[in-house]
């Protein structure tokens, strides 16, 4: 098996991390459950202490129409998406190019902009052992039941690709942080706004080293340069523990934490 070393200081979007010999993921599926799979961590924290990782190789980083249908590999940017389907003059994917991250964990996180989601136009999709269509998944807002390795994903095709709601999507983006981060930090919870919960129990704009929930829009935790795992951690849960004493409320991690050791409160 083939190793990659990545400095998730630098190949995160948190930029936290050390340095970590990543396995890379080709035709061999064997052992691969003893792994953690990893895309472009644009909503992941890395900590000291990371499970044993693997990511797709670059085989799976294509785009392709057959059958009238989209077929894209489990390693492709975003951004890529978003270019193939404005030059091929694609529908409904004009949302793909506000949200950074590869194929892979898009659909696994069933990634989207309010009720625009990954999911609405998804046929199936392709794991090392079998194909699984869209009724097979349970999914929901920012959730798939999905358990296995995306290696490619199938899509409906419809043409039409719209500039205005390019525009509408980056309109959406205006008031998030440009700061690094690793996107929204908590999982909306029903009925209700992570962001304003956070504001409320006056954690907009703390800060704990140079980890600090973020003061144009409180659900973002920023790294304003050499921020730490360990501050990190400790704003999540101190935001965990105060919105849970003053509503009730169990805030859920929408960013992924990698560490063996670090725990959080739910």
């Amino acid at each position: 098996m083939q190793f990659k070393s990545i400095n998730f200081s630098k190949y995160s979007s948190f930029k936290i991390g050390a340095i970590v010999d990543v396995a890379l993921l080709r035709n061999n599926f064997k052992n691969i459950n003893d792994y953690y799979i990893i895309g472009a961590c644009n909503n992941t924290l890395v900590g000291p202490n990371p499970p044993k990782l693997m990511m797709l190789d670059k085989m799976y980083d294509y785009i392709k129409i057959e059958d009238n249908q989209l077929k894209i590999g489990g390693a492709t940017p975003s951004g890529k998406i978003a270019s193939f389907c404005k030059k091929h003059n694609i529908a409904n994917f004009e949302f793909i190019s506000h949200l950074p991250g590869k194929l892979g964990g898009l659909v696994y996180m069933n990634a989207g902009l309010k009720e625009f989601e990954i999911f609405n136009h998804l046929v199936s999709i392709k794991t090392p052992k079998i194909i699984k269509t869209k009724e097979e998944i349970q999914f929901g807002y920012r959730y798939t039941d999905i358990a296995e390795i995306i290696l490619e994903a199938t899509f409906h095709i419809e043409y039409g690709f719209s500039q205005k709601k390019v525009a509408i999507f980056k309109n959406m983006r205006s008031n998030q942080p440009s700061t690094s981060s690793a996107g929204s930090c908590f999982k909306n919870p029903k009925g209700d706004y992570a962001g304003r919960l956070i504001e409320a129990v006056g954690l907009k704009g703390k800060k704990v080293g140079n980890m600090e929930f973020s003061t144009e829009h409180a659900n973002f935790l920023v790294n304003h340069g050499n921020g730490t795992f360990e501050d990190a951690i400790f704003l999540i849960n101190e935001a965990q523990k105060r919105v849970k004493e003053q509503f009730d409320i169990k805030l859920q991690c929408e960013i992924v934490i990698l560490d063996t050791q670090a725990k959080t409160l739910f």
